[in-house]
């Protein structure tokens, strides 16, 4: 594991004065390679964070441009940036912010079929993309690729968190929930509108966001208790937040 230079130390100084972080745990986010797909609402306060917290080797997957309209909420572009695509006006802001950050750009939607080039290499994702296909195509590919998979989604005024190891048991041997036991499928096509129908609110995008970079964090660190087998819901109304507890469903064995 490579060692912090004298920059870095001071960098992440209020890290490592952690006890359960640590120049050890500064270290594993050093060496942590991370892909975020997507870098709109919830991708841009997580690439920020992660950011500026260490993560040594970010990856990015998204094929959209810079708009106007992106700038309510997706704060690591700006007025500067409309135009480009997200993943070169997000890789600037980053090495801005933090030039011991290595940057890995994928100018494409992620999907089952990109899946494979996508995640090589990396040893953590977390989804912030804006659309159902991507997101079970993200579940069912970090499942296969045994990887763990933080993910979000936000709506108006809510949002919710969940983390997924599906390939691992928990402490009474049961396998961990996977996506599918939460969602089983995609809604129908239109029943959900998207934020650009219904409208959402700012700073819900940073609320959740940041978030899923507290969960990155918690599994590169191995410190605290991840989202796995629960889901954090957000009302960002009346400022409440609750817990769903989900498992594995199990195999139905077919009739004789």
């Amino acid at each position: 594991m490579d060692l912090l230079t004298s920059d870095e130390i001071a960098r992440y100084h209020r890290h490592i004065l952690l006890p359960e972080v640590g120049g050890a745990g500064q270290q594993r986010l050093k060496a942590a390679r991370v892909l975020v797909i997507g870098a709109g609402g919830l991708g841009a306060p997580v690439l920020q964070y992660l950011a500026a917290a260490g993560v040594g080797t970010l990856g990015i997957a998204d094929d959209d441009r810079v708009s106007l309209s992106n700038l309510q909420r997706q704060v690591i572009h700006d007025t500067g940036t409309i135009g480009e695509m997200k993943t070169q006006s997000a890789a600037d802001a980053i090495a801005r912010l933090n030039p011991h950050v290595r940057v890995i750009r994928f100018e494409e939607r992620f999907s089952a079929d990109t899946a494979t080039r996508h995640l090589a290499g990396f040893d953590l994702v977390i989804d912030g993309s804006d659309n159902f296909d991507t997101r079970y195509a993200a579940a069912d590919a970090t499942e296969a690729a045994r990887l763990p998979l933080v993910t979000g989604a936000v709506g108006r005024f809510d949002g919710s968190v969940t983390t997924l190891k599906p390939y691992e048991s928990d402490a009474d041997s049961n396998l961990n929930p996977r996506y599918r036991d939460l969602f089983p499928a995609p809604p129908p096509e239109g029943l959900i509108p998207s934020c650009a129908e219904a409208g959402i609110i700012g700073a819900l995008t940073g609320v959740i966001g940041t978030l899923m970079t507290m969960e990155a964090i918690k599994l590169i660190t191995g410190i605290g208790e991840p989202l796995i087998g629960r889901l954090l819901l957000y009302d960002g109304l009346s400022s409440r937040f609750e817990t769903v507890r989900y498992r594995r469903k199990r195999a139905r064995v077919a009739a004789e």
